[in-house]
């Protein structure tokens, strides 16, 4: 059998068993109440991220791609989404939303919570706080999305944290 398929089917179980064994420490670190739930996720899809690229990185050198040829495919798509981020404010703002309330933010996943507004007032538990959005279940079990940026910008009251 060619060596490059050898190293393929090598690299694709470990791979696998890499993902398995990050997700299982960080649970364990959850257990052990040293991260929040919230953080445990998003930091879950990071080094699931990470490991993708070292994967996809390990492949290509396997089987050969040029290097040359891969940085400028890169950077051709790493420029054409910056220029499409930049065209699309909104994106960009709900980004940066995300990762401060991420890293800042007070309200937590399973919090109870009310966002005032002058012409109504949002009631539920946050269910799920992502990069873009924030999906809250109001008390009559309907899911509320709320784009990151709008939700930073609310003032929101506390109820009870989950």
């Amino acid at each position: 059998m060619e060596p490059k398929i050898i190293e393929t089917i090598i690299l694709i179980p470990t791979y696998v068993l890499l993902l398995y064994a990050s997700g299982k420490t960080i649970d364990k670190t959850v257990e052990n109440s040293l991260m929040q739930k919230t953080r445990a996720k998003v930091i879950k899809k990071g080094v699931n991220f990470i490991l993708l690229v070292i994967m996809l990185s390990t492949l290509f050198f396997i089987w050969g791609v040029d290097q040359s040829e891969l940085v400028l495919f890169l950077s051709s798509f790493i420029a054409i989404l910056g220029i499409a981020m930049f065209a699309q404010w909104s994106i960009l703002s709900n980004i940066t939303s995300g990762i401060i309330i991420f890293f800042n933010h007070p309200v937590k996943l399973d919090d109870t919570i009310s966002i005032m507004d002058k012409d109504y007032e949002i009631r539920g538990r946050v269910s799920d706080i992502g990069l873009f959005f924030v999906v809250i279940k109001t008390m009559d079990g309907e899911r509320v999305t709320i784009p990151s940026n709008v939700f930073v910008q609310k003032m929101i009251k506390q109820h009870s944290h989950g």
